[in-house]
């Protein structure tokens, strides 16, 4: 009966840019790739197997991450992206078959690169971005605040079996909360219920949405990985450039693509 080989296994260390933690991952097997492609089956179920993908291939990682879930905690959703380049790195080194249209012919361009020529990290300059909240008055509608911070993978994951994480309920998830202040009172409402966040976003004009989504770019969002290359059209000569979606790629590699 087959027991296993024993493997020496590539491995690559990732500090994450907003936590500013430690992590030494190590490649994939063909059972976790096989594990990736059926959670293709089920949408809502992909970034939660791609978690714990990133999870299982953690062979070194610092003391206050502990188990599965305290991983969830302590990770925002833009370490996952640094995660996912190490894993990708480690496990297939080049992007490969990345279609590309290009702005001017809309021609289809099939590139193939080495992951590592597109990295740029910018790392959160401050300490604890987990505690971190922004007071942003709304400018369309009246007498409400919203606080604006950055999402770790368990409140993404409960914004998921909650509200499906349609585009809107993803976009919400920066918002810790709506403070709203009630004329000639001395007490405001607040909503802090994922669910009452979701529907009073759906409530804001779009200049509030815009200028939610431009505070926590600022505050938030900036740091982190890009994955940035350029690609010159085989048919017209024009030069694009291009940010990959990493998670896209993964997959594409993960059933052969």
């Amino acid at each position: 009966m087959f027991k296993s080989f024993n493997t020496k296994f590539p491995e690559y260390e990732v500090i994450t840019p907003q936590t500013k933690l430690s992590f030494t991952l190590r490649s994939m097997t063909v059972q976790e790739e096989e594990r990736l492609k059926a959670s293709l089956v089920t949408p809502a179920k992909v970034l939660e197997h791609l978690n714990s993908c990133i999870y299982d291939c953690i062979v070194k990682k610092p003391a206050e991450i502990k188990d599965f879930i305290s991983f969830q905690k302590n990770i925002t959703v833009k370490d996952r992206d640094a995660l996912l380049y190490g894993l990708y790195h480690i496990t297939y080194e080049e992007v490969r078959n990345y279609e590309v249209i290009c702005s001017t012919c809309s021609a289809k361009n099939q590139v193939t690169i080495k992951a590592t020529d597109t990295f740029n990290i910018t790392p959160y300059p401050d300490e604890d971005i987990l505690t971190k909240s922004i007071r942003l008055a709304l400018p369309s509608t009246v007498n409400v605040t919203a606080f604006i911070k950055q999402p770790t993978l368990e409140e993404e994951q409960k914004m998921i079996k909650e509200l499906n994480g349609n585009d809107a309920a993803t976009e919400s998830l920066v918002i810790e909360k709506f403070e709203q202040d009630i004329p000639n009172s001395k007490e405001s409402i607040v909503y802090s219920n994922r669910s009452d966040i979701y529907m009073g976003y759906l409530d804001l004009l779009p200049r509030d949405r815009k200028a939610i989504y431009a505070s926590y770019i600022e505050n938030f969002g900036k740091y982190g990985i890009e994955l940035k290359m350029k690609v010159n059209c085989v048919k017209c000569g024009t030069s694009d450039s291009v940010n990959i979606d990493l998670v896209d790629s993964f997959f594409r590699n993960a059933i052969g693509g």
